[in-house]
Protein backbone atom coordinates (compact mmCIF):
# COMPACT_ATOMS: atom_id res chain seq x y z
CA UNK A 1 0.00 0.00 0.00
CA UNK A 2 1.34 3.42 -0.90
CA UNK A 3 1.64 6.20 1.71
CA UNK A 4 -1.53 8.08 2.57
CA UNK A 5 0.10 11.49 2.96
CA UNK A 6 0.30 12.29 -0.81
CA UNK A 7 -1.73 15.47 -1.27
CA UNK A 8 -5.01 14.86 -3.13
CA UNK A 9 -4.61 17.97 -5.29
CA UNK A 10 -1.99 15.97 -7.22
CA UNK A 11 -4.40 13.21 -8.12
CA UNK A 12 -4.86 13.47 -11.90
CA UNK A 13 -1.25 12.56 -12.46
CA UNK A 14 -1.51 12.07 -16.24
CA UNK A 15 -4.49 14.16 -17.28
CA UNK A 16 -3.83 16.82 -19.91
CA UNK A 17 -6.14 19.75 -20.50
CA UNK A 18 -5.09 19.95 -24.18
CA UNK A 19 -6.55 16.51 -24.86
CA UNK A 20 -7.05 15.30 -28.44
CA UNK A 21 -5.32 18.37 -29.83
CA UNK A 22 -2.40 18.88 -32.19
CA UNK A 23 -0.31 20.21 -29.33
CA UNK A 24 1.41 17.53 -27.23
CA UNK A 25 2.15 18.15 -23.59
CA UNK A 26 5.14 17.58 -21.35
CA UNK A 27 5.01 14.22 -19.55
CA UNK A 28 8.40 13.71 -17.86
CA UNK A 29 12.09 14.59 -18.47
CA UNK A 30 14.07 12.02 -20.46
CA UNK A 31 17.78 12.80 -20.48
CA UNK A 32 18.43 15.86 -22.61
CA UNK A 33 14.93 15.73 -24.09
CA UNK A 34 11.38 15.60 -22.78
CA UNK A 35 8.80 12.87 -23.16
CA UNK A 36 5.55 14.26 -24.61
CA UNK A 37 2.05 12.82 -24.45
CA UNK A 38 -1.58 13.41 -25.33
CA UNK A 39 -4.50 12.55 -23.08
CA UNK A 40 -6.30 9.40 -24.24
CA UNK A 41 -8.78 8.86 -21.42
CA UNK A 42 -12.55 8.96 -21.56
CA UNK A 43 -12.96 11.50 -18.74
CA UNK A 44 -13.90 15.12 -19.23
CA UNK A 45 -16.49 17.08 -21.25
CA UNK A 46 -16.21 16.97 -25.04
CA UNK A 47 -15.89 20.51 -26.38
CA UNK A 48 -17.61 19.74 -29.70
CA UNK A 49 -18.51 22.46 -32.20
CA UNK A 50 -18.05 26.22 -32.10
CA UNK A 51 -21.36 27.03 -30.38
CA UNK A 52 -20.74 24.47 -27.64
CA UNK A 53 -17.26 25.90 -27.19
CA UNK A 54 -18.69 29.39 -26.77
CA UNK A 55 -21.05 28.19 -24.04
CA UNK A 56 -18.26 26.38 -22.20
CA UNK A 57 -15.98 29.41 -22.56
CA UNK A 58 -18.69 31.62 -21.03
CA UNK A 59 -18.99 29.25 -18.10
CA UNK A 60 -15.22 29.06 -17.64
CA UNK A 61 -14.59 32.78 -18.22
CA UNK A 62 -12.22 32.13 -21.15
CA UNK A 63 -13.88 33.83 -24.14
CA UNK A 64 -10.58 35.28 -25.37
CA UNK A 65 -8.78 31.97 -25.97
CA UNK A 66 -10.89 28.82 -25.86
CA UNK A 67 -13.24 29.43 -28.84
CA UNK A 68 -10.45 30.53 -31.19
CA UNK A 69 -7.43 28.41 -30.22
CA UNK A 70 -5.92 26.28 -33.01
CA UNK A 71 -4.79 23.74 -30.39
CA UNK A 72 -8.41 22.83 -29.54
CA UNK A 73 -10.65 20.76 -31.81
CA UNK A 74 -14.09 19.18 -31.52
CA UNK A 75 -12.65 16.08 -29.83
CA UNK A 76 -10.81 18.01 -27.10
CA UNK A 77 -12.05 17.50 -23.55
CA UNK A 78 -12.47 19.89 -20.66
CA UNK A 79 -11.28 18.39 -17.39
CA UNK A 80 -12.94 19.86 -14.30
CA UNK A 81 -12.92 19.25 -10.54
CA UNK A 82 -9.51 17.61 -10.51
CA UNK A 83 -9.21 17.62 -6.72
CA UNK A 84 -10.33 14.36 -5.12
CA UNK A 85 -12.32 15.97 -2.31
CA UNK A 86 -14.03 18.48 -4.60
CA UNK A 87 -14.92 15.76 -7.08
CA UNK A 88 -16.54 13.31 -4.64
CA UNK A 89 -18.26 16.10 -2.68
CA UNK A 90 -19.87 17.36 -5.88
CA UNK A 91 -21.10 13.89 -6.84
CA UNK A 92 -22.42 12.95 -3.38
CA UNK A 93 -22.61 16.03 -1.11
CA UNK A 94 -24.85 14.15 1.35
CA UNK A 95 -21.91 11.99 2.55
CA UNK A 96 -19.18 12.97 5.00
CA UNK A 97 -15.63 12.26 3.81
CA UNK A 98 -12.36 11.52 5.54
CA UNK A 99 -9.86 14.27 4.79
CA UNK A 100 -6.98 11.93 3.98
CA UNK A 101 -7.48 9.92 0.76
CA UNK A 102 -4.69 7.48 -0.10
CA UNK A 103 -3.35 6.33 -3.45
CA UNK A 104 -2.84 2.68 -4.41
CA UNK A 105 -1.66 0.69 -7.42
CA UNK A 106 -4.11 -1.83 -8.83
CA UNK A 107 -3.14 -5.19 -10.30
CA UNK A 108 -3.41 -3.59 -13.76
CA UNK A 109 -0.83 -0.93 -12.81
CA UNK A 110 -3.33 1.93 -12.71
CA UNK A 111 -3.18 4.50 -9.91
CA UNK A 112 -6.34 4.85 -7.85
CA UNK A 113 -7.33 7.14 -5.00
CA UNK A 114 -9.42 5.56 -2.22
CA UNK A 115 -11.44 7.67 0.20
CA UNK A 116 -13.64 6.67 3.14
CA UNK A 117 -17.18 8.09 3.15
CA UNK A 118 -19.67 8.11 6.01
CA UNK A 119 -23.38 8.45 6.52
CA UNK A 120 -24.10 10.62 9.56
CA UNK A 121 -27.00 12.05 11.51
CA UNK A 122 -27.45 14.38 14.47
CA UNK A 123 -30.94 13.19 15.41
CA UNK A 124 -30.50 9.54 16.38
CA UNK A 125 -32.64 8.91 19.52
CA UNK A 126 -31.00 8.55 22.92
CA UNK A 127 -27.45 9.02 21.63
CA UNK A 128 -24.68 11.34 22.74
CA UNK A 129 -23.26 13.91 20.31
CA UNK A 130 -19.59 13.96 19.27
CA UNK A 131 -17.51 16.08 16.95
CA UNK A 132 -16.91 14.23 13.69
CA UNK A 133 -15.57 15.65 10.44
CA UNK A 134 -16.31 19.19 11.55
CA UNK A 135 -19.91 18.40 12.53
CA UNK A 136 -21.65 17.40 15.76
CA UNK A 137 -23.31 14.04 15.16
CA UNK A 138 -24.62 11.09 17.14
CA UNK A 139 -24.71 8.51 14.32
CA UNK A 140 -21.90 7.58 11.91
CA UNK A 141 -21.22 4.56 9.74
CA UNK A 142 -18.36 4.02 7.31
CA UNK A 143 -20.75 2.67 4.69
CA UNK A 144 -18.97 3.70 1.48
CA UNK A 145 -15.52 3.47 -0.09
CA UNK A 146 -14.95 5.87 -2.99
CA UNK A 147 -12.44 4.98 -5.71
CA UNK A 148 -11.21 7.67 -8.13
CA UNK A 149 -9.15 6.74 -11.19
CA UNK A 150 -6.07 8.98 -11.11
CA UNK A 151 -5.87 9.19 -14.91
CA UNK A 152 -9.37 9.83 -16.22
CA UNK A 153 -11.19 10.72 -12.99
CA UNK A 154 -13.74 7.88 -13.13
CA UNK A 155 -15.37 7.82 -9.69
CA UNK A 156 -17.07 4.75 -8.19
CA UNK A 157 -18.94 4.52 -4.87
CA UNK A 158 -18.83 1.03 -3.31
CA UNK A 159 -21.23 0.21 -0.47
CA UNK A 160 -19.51 -1.78 2.29
CA UNK A 161 -22.36 -1.63 4.83
CA UNK A 162 -25.62 -2.58 3.08
CA UNK A 163 -27.40 -2.80 6.45
CA UNK A 164 -27.03 0.95 7.02
CA UNK A 165 -30.58 2.36 6.57
CA UNK A 166 -29.33 5.78 5.48
CA UNK A 167 -27.19 4.49 2.62
CA UNK A 168 -30.05 2.16 1.66
CA UNK A 169 -32.29 5.21 1.28
CA UNK A 170 -29.72 7.03 -0.84
CA UNK A 171 -29.31 3.93 -3.04
CA UNK A 172 -33.04 3.98 -3.67
CA UNK A 173 -32.84 7.62 -4.74
CA UNK A 174 -29.65 7.25 -6.82
CA UNK A 175 -29.59 3.59 -7.94
CA UNK A 176 -26.87 4.09 -10.56
CA UNK A 177 -24.48 5.95 -8.25
CA UNK A 178 -23.59 3.07 -5.92
CA UNK A 179 -22.19 -0.42 -6.44
CA UNK A 180 -21.94 -3.40 -4.11
CA UNK A 181 -18.61 -4.00 -2.37
CA UNK A 182 -18.43 -7.37 -4.17
CA UNK A 183 -18.07 -5.46 -7.45
CA UNK A 184 -14.78 -3.89 -6.35
CA UNK A 185 -11.83 -5.49 -8.20
CA UNK A 186 -9.75 -7.84 -6.02
CA UNK A 187 -6.66 -5.77 -6.74
CA UNK A 188 -8.31 -2.79 -5.02
CA UNK A 189 -10.13 -4.75 -2.33
CA UNK A 190 -6.86 -5.80 -0.72
CA UNK A 191 -5.97 -2.12 -0.22
CA UNK A 192 -9.14 -1.25 1.71
CA UNK A 193 -8.25 -0.25 5.28
CA UNK A 194 -9.98 0.60 8.52
CA UNK A 195 -10.78 4.31 8.72
CA UNK A 196 -8.57 6.36 11.04
CA UNK A 197 -11.32 8.94 11.55
CA UNK A 198 -13.81 6.27 12.59
CA UNK A 199 -11.33 4.59 14.94
CA UNK A 200 -10.67 7.89 16.74
CA UNK A 201 -14.42 8.43 17.20
CA UNK A 202 -14.95 4.87 18.42
CA UNK A 203 -12.04 5.19 20.85
CA UNK A 204 -13.54 8.37 22.30
CA UNK A 205 -16.92 6.69 22.75
CA UNK A 206 -15.47 3.45 24.11
CA UNK A 207 -13.47 5.34 26.72
CA UNK A 208 -16.77 6.08 28.49
CA UNK A 209 -19.02 3.19 27.55
CA UNK A 210 -16.59 0.35 28.25
CA UNK A 211 -17.81 0.63 31.86
CA UNK A 212 -20.64 -1.88 32.24
CA UNK A 213 -21.19 -1.64 36.00
CA UNK A 214 -23.91 1.02 36.59
CA UNK A 215 -22.30 2.41 39.76
CA UNK A 216 -18.84 2.63 38.18
CA UNK A 217 -20.37 4.27 35.09
CA UNK A 218 -22.34 6.81 37.11
CA UNK A 219 -19.28 7.84 39.15
CA UNK A 220 -16.95 7.79 36.09
CA UNK A 221 -14.52 5.70 38.11
CA UNK A 222 -12.80 4.04 35.14
CA UNK A 223 -12.92 6.69 32.43
CA UNK A 224 -10.44 6.18 29.56
CA UNK A 225 -9.14 8.58 26.93
CA UNK A 226 -7.02 8.17 23.78
CA UNK A 227 -3.36 8.63 24.69
CA UNK A 228 -1.75 12.06 24.24
CA UNK A 229 1.75 13.14 23.28
CA UNK A 230 3.84 16.28 23.60
CA UNK A 231 3.82 18.68 20.67
CA UNK A 232 4.45 22.26 19.57
CA UNK A 233 1.80 24.73 18.40
CA UNK A 234 2.10 27.26 15.56
CA UNK A 235 3.85 29.75 17.88
CA UNK A 236 6.46 27.19 18.89
CA UNK A 237 4.98 26.73 22.37
CA UNK A 238 4.86 23.25 23.93
CA UNK A 239 1.42 21.68 23.99
CA UNK A 240 -0.32 18.35 24.46
CA UNK A 241 -1.87 16.68 21.42
CA UNK A 242 -3.95 13.51 21.03
CA UNK A 243 -2.11 10.65 19.39
CA UNK A 244 -3.10 9.68 15.89
CA UNK A 245 -3.86 6.03 15.11
CA UNK A 246 -1.05 4.27 13.26
CA UNK A 247 -1.20 1.35 10.86
CA UNK A 248 0.99 -1.68 11.57
CA UNK A 249 1.43 -5.21 10.31
CA UNK A 250 1.23 -7.48 13.33
CA UNK A 251 -0.15 -10.71 14.73
CA UNK A 252 -2.92 -9.94 17.18
CA UNK A 253 -2.82 -11.91 20.44
CA UNK A 254 -4.58 -15.23 19.98
CA UNK A 255 -4.69 -14.94 16.17
CA UNK A 256 -2.88 -17.18 13.70
CA UNK A 257 -1.77 -14.83 10.93
CA UNK A 258 -0.31 -11.37 10.41
CA UNK A 259 -2.85 -8.59 9.84
CA UNK A 260 -2.87 -4.97 8.71
CA UNK A 261 -4.43 -3.13 11.66
CA UNK A 262 -4.93 0.43 12.86
CA UNK A 263 -4.08 0.82 16.55
CA UNK A 264 -4.59 3.57 19.13
CA UNK A 265 -3.54 3.33 22.83
CA UNK A 266 -5.67 4.35 25.82
CA UNK A 267 -4.74 6.04 29.08
CA UNK A 268 -6.91 6.53 32.19
CA UNK A 269 -8.55 9.94 32.23
CA UNK A 270 -6.18 12.64 33.58
CA UNK A 271 -3.32 10.15 33.90
CA UNK A 272 -0.45 9.27 31.59
CA UNK A 273 0.09 5.53 32.02
CA UNK A 274 -1.32 3.14 29.41
CA UNK A 275 -4.39 1.11 30.27
CA UNK A 276 -5.11 -0.61 26.94
CA UNK A 277 -5.31 -0.23 23.18
CA UNK A 278 -7.89 -0.59 20.43
CA UNK A 279 -7.25 -2.10 16.99
CA UNK A 280 -9.31 -1.76 13.80
CA UNK A 281 -8.90 -4.76 11.49
CA UNK A 282 -8.69 -4.49 7.69
CA UNK A 283 -8.07 -7.94 6.20
CA UNK A 284 -10.53 -10.35 4.62
CA UNK A 285 -13.55 -11.38 6.65
CA UNK A 286 -12.24 -9.40 9.64
CA UNK A 287 -12.57 -6.07 7.85
CA UNK A 288 -14.54 -3.57 9.93
CA UNK A 289 -14.11 -5.38 13.24
CA UNK A 290 -12.47 -3.82 16.29
CA UNK A 291 -10.79 -5.49 19.23
CA UNK A 292 -9.67 -3.98 22.55
CA UNK A 293 -6.89 -5.26 24.83
CA UNK A 294 -6.66 -4.22 28.49
CA UNK A 295 -3.49 -4.07 30.57
CA UNK A 296 -3.61 -5.49 34.12
CA UNK A 297 -4.47 -2.73 36.58
CA UNK A 298 -1.87 -4.15 38.95
CA UNK A 299 0.93 -3.37 36.47
CA UNK A 300 2.00 0.17 35.59
CA UNK A 301 2.74 0.61 31.88
CA UNK A 302 4.36 3.86 30.71
CA UNK A 303 2.36 5.94 28.27
CA UNK A 304 3.61 8.21 25.45
CA UNK A 305 3.85 11.29 27.70
CA UNK A 306 5.98 9.38 30.22
CA UNK A 307 8.24 7.98 27.50
CA UNK A 308 8.77 11.47 26.06
CA UNK A 309 9.51 12.75 29.59
CA UNK A 310 12.18 10.06 29.89
CA UNK A 311 13.64 11.25 26.57
CA UNK A 312 13.69 14.86 27.81
CA UNK A 313 15.31 13.78 31.09
CA UNK A 314 18.16 11.93 29.41
CA UNK A 315 21.04 14.31 30.11
CA UNK A 316 23.16 13.47 27.06
CA UNK A 317 20.30 13.45 24.57
CA UNK A 318 18.61 16.52 26.03
CA UNK A 319 21.86 18.48 25.93
CA UNK A 320 22.42 17.55 22.28
CA UNK A 321 18.90 18.60 21.29
CA UNK A 322 19.27 21.92 23.12
CA UNK A 323 22.56 22.57 21.31
CA UNK A 324 21.01 21.88 17.91
CA UNK A 325 18.15 24.26 18.60
CA UNK A 326 20.64 27.14 19.11
CA UNK A 327 22.65 26.82 15.90
CA UNK A 328 20.29 28.11 13.21
CA UNK A 329 18.34 24.87 13.11
CA UNK A 330 15.30 23.27 14.71
CA UNK A 331 14.77 19.83 16.19
CA UNK A 332 11.71 18.05 14.81
CA UNK A 333 10.42 15.07 16.75
CA UNK A 334 8.52 12.51 14.73
CA UNK A 335 5.47 10.56 15.81
CA UNK A 336 6.01 8.34 18.82
CA UNK A 337 4.94 4.82 17.81
CA UNK A 338 3.60 2.39 20.39
CA UNK A 339 4.22 -1.08 18.93
CA UNK A 340 2.76 -4.16 20.67
CA UNK A 341 5.44 -6.86 20.75
CA UNK A 342 4.29 -10.11 22.28
CA UNK A 343 3.66 -9.37 25.95
CA UNK A 344 5.65 -6.12 25.86
CA UNK A 345 5.52 -2.72 24.16
CA UNK A 346 8.26 -1.14 22.08
CA UNK A 347 8.26 2.66 21.77
CA UNK A 348 10.01 4.25 18.79
CA UNK A 349 10.48 7.94 18.00
CA UNK A 350 12.57 9.45 15.18
CA UNK A 351 14.27 12.80 15.80
CA UNK A 352 15.07 15.10 12.87
CA UNK A 353 17.19 18.20 12.43
CA UNK A 354 15.97 20.93 10.08
CA UNK A 355 18.02 23.96 9.09
CA UNK A 356 16.21 27.32 9.06
CA UNK A 357 16.86 27.75 5.33
CA UNK A 358 16.09 24.17 4.33
CA UNK A 359 12.61 22.61 4.13
CA UNK A 360 14.07 19.09 4.21
CA UNK A 361 14.55 17.60 7.71
CA UNK A 362 17.37 15.10 8.23
CA UNK A 363 17.04 12.06 10.47
CA UNK A 364 19.61 12.29 13.28
CA UNK A 365 18.45 9.91 16.00
CA UNK A 366 16.16 6.95 16.49
CA UNK A 367 14.99 6.60 20.09
CA UNK A 368 13.81 3.19 21.29
CA UNK A 369 12.36 2.42 24.70
CA UNK A 370 11.00 -0.47 26.69
CA UNK A 371 9.28 -0.27 30.05
CA UNK A 372 12.57 -0.24 31.97
CA UNK A 373 15.18 1.09 29.52
CA UNK A 374 15.80 3.68 26.82
CA UNK A 375 18.47 4.06 24.15
CA UNK A 376 19.07 6.02 20.98
CA UNK A 377 21.41 6.10 18.03
CA UNK A 378 21.81 7.41 14.47
CA UNK A 379 20.29 4.18 13.11
CA UNK A 380 17.81 1.58 14.27
CA UNK A 381 20.65 -0.92 14.71
CA UNK A 382 22.71 1.30 17.01
CA UNK A 383 19.60 2.16 19.04
CA UNK A 384 18.92 -1.56 19.45
CA UNK A 385 22.51 -2.08 20.53
CA UNK A 386 22.11 0.52 23.24
CA UNK A 387 18.71 -0.81 24.27
CA UNK A 388 19.90 -4.37 24.77
CA UNK A 389 23.44 -3.76 26.03
CA UNK A 390 25.33 -4.22 22.77
CA UNK A 391 28.84 -2.97 22.16
CA UNK A 392 27.94 -0.32 19.59
CA UNK A 393 28.01 3.25 20.88
CA UNK A 394 24.61 4.89 20.55
CA UNK A 395 26.08 8.37 19.98
CA UNK A 396 29.03 7.85 17.68
CA UNK A 397 28.42 4.63 15.78
CA UNK A 398 28.33 4.91 12.04
CA UNK A 399 25.38 3.49 10.17
CA UNK A 400 25.83 -0.15 9.23
CA UNK A 401 25.84 -0.96 5.47
CA UNK A 402 22.40 -1.93 4.19
CA UNK A 403 21.84 -5.65 4.35
CA UNK A 404 24.85 -6.37 6.58
CA UNK A 405 24.31 -9.52 8.66
CA UNK A 406 26.54 -10.96 11.32
CA UNK A 407 26.78 -14.66 10.55
CA UNK A 408 26.44 -17.19 13.33
CA UNK A 409 29.46 -19.33 14.22
CA UNK A 410 29.48 -23.00 13.21
CA UNK A 411 27.15 -25.33 15.07
CA UNK A 412 28.52 -26.31 18.44
CA UNK A 413 30.92 -23.33 18.70
CA UNK A 414 30.72 -21.40 21.93
CA UNK A 415 29.67 -17.74 21.72
CA UNK A 416 29.96 -15.13 24.38
CA UNK A 417 26.82 -13.32 25.58
CA UNK A 418 28.12 -10.12 23.99
CA UNK A 419 28.57 -11.77 20.58
CA UNK A 420 25.11 -13.32 20.80
CA UNK A 421 23.62 -9.90 21.54
CA UNK A 422 25.46 -8.41 18.57
CA UNK A 423 24.20 -11.19 16.32
CA UNK A 424 20.62 -10.64 17.45
CA UNK A 425 20.93 -6.86 16.95
CA UNK A 426 22.29 -7.34 13.43
CA UNK A 427 19.50 -9.80 12.67
CA UNK A 428 16.89 -7.31 13.94
CA UNK A 429 18.35 -4.53 11.77
CA UNK A 430 18.26 -6.83 8.72
CA UNK A 431 14.65 -7.79 9.48
CA UNK A 432 13.66 -4.09 9.73
CA UNK A 433 15.38 -3.24 6.43
CA UNK A 434 13.65 -6.16 4.70
CA UNK A 435 10.29 -5.16 6.21
CA UNK A 436 10.64 -1.58 4.91
CA UNK A 437 11.71 -2.78 1.45
CA UNK A 438 8.89 -5.33 1.13
CA UNK A 439 6.29 -2.83 2.35
CA UNK A 440 7.47 -0.27 -0.22
CA UNK A 441 7.16 -2.96 -2.92
CA UNK A 442 3.61 -3.78 -1.84
CA UNK A 443 4.47 -7.34 -0.79
CA UNK A 444 2.55 -7.09 2.46
CA UNK A 445 2.35 -10.80 3.20
CA UNK A 446 6.13 -11.22 3.09
CA UNK A 447 6.53 -7.92 4.96
CA UNK A 448 4.29 -9.23 7.73
CA UNK A 449 6.38 -12.39 8.04
CA UNK A 450 9.53 -10.28 8.30
CA UNK A 451 7.88 -8.11 10.96
CA UNK A 452 7.00 -11.20 13.00
CA UNK A 453 10.62 -12.32 12.72
CA UNK A 454 11.71 -8.89 13.96
CA UNK A 455 9.39 -9.16 16.96
CA UNK A 456 10.75 -12.62 17.81
CA UNK A 457 14.30 -11.28 17.61
CA UNK A 458 13.43 -8.34 19.86
CA UNK A 459 11.78 -10.70 22.35
CA UNK A 460 14.94 -12.82 22.33
CA UNK A 461 17.00 -9.69 22.96
CA UNK A 462 14.72 -8.65 25.80
CA UNK A 463 15.11 -12.07 27.45
CA UNK A 464 18.86 -12.28 26.76
CA UNK A 465 21.09 -12.02 29.84
CA UNK A 466 23.19 -8.88 30.11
Amino acid sequence: MLPSHVHPSKFFTSIRAQAFSSEQEFNYPQGQTNSLTSYEGSGGIVLGGFLRRILIALDRGDLAKLPFSDDVNKESRLLMRRNVRARVSTLAPFLTYESDPYIVVGDDGRLMWIMDAFTTSDSYPYSRHYSFGGNHINYARNSVKVVVDAYDGTTTFYVFDPEDPIIAAYRSIFPSLFKDASAMPAGLRKHVRYSELLLKLQAEVYGLYHMTDPEVFYNREDLWAPATKSGVNERGEPTTQPMEPNYVLMKLPGEAGVEFVDILPFTPSNRNNLIGWIAGRSDGANYGKTVVYNFPKTKLVDGPQQIEARIDQNAQLSGQLTLWNQQGSHVRRGNLLVIPMGSALLYAEPIYLQAERSPMPELRFVVLALQDRLAYGPTFETALAGLFGGEVSSMSAAAAPAGTVQHAPPSGAARSPASERKALISEAAKDLADYQRLTAEGRLGEAGQRLEQLKRTLEALSAHPE
